[in-house]
């Protein structure tokens, strides 16, 4: 079993540097795909109201015999429910589908400035943590200004914001404005969309050079950049070579060529993106 080093956030509680994302599976490939993880080792699990398998997460991390303390869960806020009651609400929803005492991390899942409840969003799962009903909360695809306006309403930061980010959409400026704040980066897609990042001539060349596979080059520049990476998958075999970046390093060259193109975003620009 792997052994997966921790960063510690602004509030005390500590993530591992790497964790299993689970969108897009359904309950039952999600309670298949965080068994085996959790068996193997990883300790953080990234769900969402919006995937629709927060049963079978929580049925997972039940049956795993792991004690409930080595766990990170992560859910997610979905937009049809911005607004402080709403949020209190839709958090006991997703508290019973995971069926856990406490969520570990909870985040707002996109800003939607447009709809314009964010921030008393914010305000309701500061409540919830105060309340002991979540370790820490944190953000999705939120832009500085979003932060900055949660710190100026309420003096309360993220500890955490979960990004598109992989060597195609490296966000150089928003991985600062992080650091600068004291706010972790979480990687979603982590390696891209498919084939086309693992396909890329810089990447493969990195991997040769290191006996790996194009994804745990990937992955590995990420754990270096400081960045948590949440890659999904539900084949053992991919999770375990997944988890499998602890024992190698990437020097300065090879990190700036992995980046070194054209960037591309995959998802939704969290200015205009609407999820509900």
């Amino acid at each position: 079993m792997t052994s997966i080093p921790t960063h510690t956030l602004n509030d005390g509680t500590t993530i591992p540097a790497l964790g299993l994302g689970t969108w897009p599976m359904n309950d039952a490939e999600a309670e298949r795909a965080v068994g085996t993880a959790l068996e193997m080792g990883y300790r953080l699990v990234d769900t969402a109201a919006n995937y629709r398998n927060e049963t079978g997460v929580g049925r997972a991390v039940a049956a795993s015999g792991v004690p409930r303390e080595e766990i990170v869960v992560t859910t997610k806020l979905p937009g049809r429910h911005h607004g402080y009651e709403q949020t209190l609400a839709s958090f006991e929803e997703s508290r019973a589908r995971l069926g856990l005492e406490y969520v570990d991390l909870y985040l707002i899942h996109w800003p939607l400035p447009q709809v314009d409840l964010y921030a008393a969003s914010w305000k309701a799962m500061i409540k919830l943590r105060e309340d002991g009903l979540i370790r820490s909360i944190g953000v999705s695809n939120f832009n500085p200004a979003h932060i900055e306006r949660l710190e100026k309403e309420t003096g309360v930061l993220p500890s955490v914001n979960q990004i598109e980010l992989h060597p195609f959409f490296p966000q150089e400026e928003l991985r600062a404005y992080h650091a600068d704040k004291g706010v972790l980066t979480e990687s979603y897609s982590p390696l891209g969309r498919g084939v086309t990042v693992l396909d890329d001539p810089a990447v493969v060349a990195v991997a040769e050079a290191h006996g790996v596979t194009p994804a745990q080059a990937v992955l590995r520049w990420h754990i270096q950049l400081g960045a948590v990476p949440v890659p999904k998958s539900s084949s053992p075999e991919r999770q375990r070579a997944n988890l499998d970046v602890f024992g190698f390093e990437l020097d300065d060259a090879e990190m700036r060529s992995l980046a070194d193109r054209a960037h591309r975003r995959f998802g939704g620009d969290p200015e205009v993106h609407e999820e509900f």
